[in-house]
């Protein structure tokens, strides 16, 4: 790239950065001693301003540079991860939503702990949120490194490794300081800037191709390399019978995930009552299902315009699909349209690994303050020490996605936050729906849940072709490959719904009707919610 690529994307960054790091500023001089302030602010936000912020907590890099990169290398197969992504939304609006506000305070762990044995619930559901998270910010360092690697013409990994400390310290900073405020307006801004951005480039494909969608479509199969197969199910997952579990795999986890992510369920106690809650998904389905539709032109727009073989030496995963696209309808390298445009969608996906990674890592640290340590500790803690150790843990996981970023930096971001998904999936859904659902649900049937699910997913995700076994591994050096499908989910879903059911048939422990009662009467109506 050229030295006014450079120049001017480094600007957009800095500005970006400057105003979010006024916001921070801004809102940490507000009170941010209470619980409720840092992990929920304040409970202040009207639905369409949360659900902007979950739209902006959603349309992570993934979506973005990951998705439209699937798309354009494997046309119809990668369409898989925009319905997924965008169908699990309806899980959210009738299963999840309004329950969970009308049941919690600020975490998962809240809902299932209001009729179980506290400590032991806490203990589980705050390590898998925990686990969770973490993958999900491998997804979004990796997305900040390859954007700084290819606005620097892919030179070094030092470049890269940097970037990523740089994305973690900045996600720090605004956790600390600004907690769920600062957090919320980060992505509500962020949100605006990343639709005004998908939406100029999809016009400008749709208009390169005057309108004609099916020309696109057309072109998009010439250009791969693939002919007709390109818009036909079967280029990356219809090989083998393996491949198509993988598919069916990836599918589940994605439409059941979303339910169970840390982060997303978080923003449901940000606003005052469980009817805004549900018109915040209402707000984020429209947003969102807008921004998917259009990850769909330009994924097919990348492989029309610049060219599979193209996208793909560039960046073997993908994901610099649709910067190189914006460089192409801008006017190519070395023309000031296409600087100008390359720069400013670079910008934009900046700015979402910077609002999703601070999302991530608060709802991360909420967990790891309000169950683990709350839970650990034998007396009652102060709110303040709360946040206090909340704040150390963003430190903390940070470190640890930074670590595992520069080690994944590699791989699709799409392909790693369907890891998350299926993890997701398997260790907080069960859990969340038995509690919410089944009167008979045990202390013993919630840790099983969480754990029975937790375990195998991470187990096989470590045992599968993701980290060893293939030139596309973590470790391509070795092979410790058992499992054959790259996603757990198909096998990981079933055992935390069977371990959850498990624990709790063979557990001696009497359900407390009472409390089954209270938490029902209290999610469907709202009565006594914090």
């Amino acid at each position: 790239m050229t030295g006014d690529h450079q120049t001017l994307a480094l600007l957009l960054f800095s500005a970006f950065i400057a105003v979010t790091l006024a916001i921070t500023t801004w809102v940490s001089r507000h009170r941010q001693g209470s619980a409720e302030e840092f992990y929920a602010g304040g409970r202040l936000f009207s639905p369409m301003e949360n659900g902007f912020a979950i739209a902006g907590d959603y349309m992570s890099a993934a979506s973005f540079l990951g998705i439209s990169g699937l798309i354009a290398l494997y046309g119809y197969d990668g369409l898989l991860y925009s319905v997924g992504f965008l169908v699990a939304w309806l899980v959210v609006l009738f299963l999840v939503a309004e329950l969970v506000r009308n049941c919690g305070r600020f975490t998962l762990a809240d809902v299932v702990a209001a009729r179980m044995n506290e400590r032991a619930v806490r203990i589980a559901a705050g390590t898998s949120s925990v686990t969770v998270s973490v993958l999900y910010l491998v997804a979004q360092m990796v997305g900040a490194g390859t954007l700084v690697a290819l606005l620097l013409g892919g030179q070094g990994e030092a470049a890269q490794t940097w970037t990523v400390i740089g994305v973690g310290a900045l996600m720090v900073i605004y956790v600390s300081l600004g907690g769920m405020r600062a957090t919320t307006w980060i992505q509500i801004v962020k949100a605006v800037l990343l639709l005004g951005g998908t939406v100029a480039l999809t016009v400008l494909v749709l208009v390169r191709f005057h309108g004609d969608f099916d020309q696109l479509l057309l072109t998009a199969s010439e250009r791969s390399g693939h002919g007709e197969s390109f818009l036909a199910p079967g280029l990356k997952y219809g090989a083998d019978w393996t491949a198509r579990f993988d598919f069916i795999s990836l599918g589940v986890a994605l439409v059941l995930g979303t339910a169970g992510l840390p982060h997303i369920l978080s923003r449901f106690y940000t606003v005052p009552t469980a009817r805004a809650a549900r018109r915040s998904v209402v707000w984020s389905i429209g947003l969102i299902g807008g921004f998917y539709l259009m990850t769909i032109v330009l994924g097919f727009g990348a492989a029309a315009i610049v060219g599979t073989d193209e996208v793909r030496a560039s960046n073997a995963a993908g994901n610099t699909a649709v910067p190189l696209l914006a460089l192409d309808l801008g006017g190519g390298a070395g023309s000031t349209g296409g600087t100008v445009l390359f720069a400013v969608v670079a910008a934009v996906a900046f700015a979402t690994i910077l609002a999703v990674v601070a999302g991530i890592t608060l709802a991360s640290s909420a967990s790891v303050a309000h169950d683990l340590y709350a839970s650990l500790r034998r007396r009652k803690t102060e709110p303040r020490s709360e946040v206090a150790v909340a704040r150390v843990a963003a430190v903390g996981i940070g470190v640890v996605a930074i670590a595992l970023g520069l080690l994944a930096r590699d791989l699709n971001v799409a392909f790693l936050v369907g890891l998350a998904f299926a993890v997701a999936a398997s260790a907080n859904l069960p859990v969340l729906l038995y509690s919410l659902f089944w009167r008979g649900f045990t202390t013993r049937g919630a840790v099983w849940a969480v754990y029975g699910g937790l375990v195998p997913a991470v187990t096989l995700v470590l045992l599968s072709p993701v980290v060893s076994g293939s030139p596309e591994s973590l470790f391509p050096g070795v092979d410790f490959q058992w499992f054959p499908l790259q996603n757990p989910g198909i096998v990981s879903i079933p055992l935390g719904f069977v371990a959850g059911w498990l624990g709790t048939v063979t557990s001696t422990e009497v359900p407390d009707e009472a409390k089954h009662a209270e938490t029902e009467v209290r999610s469907l109506t709202g009565a006594g919610a914090a």
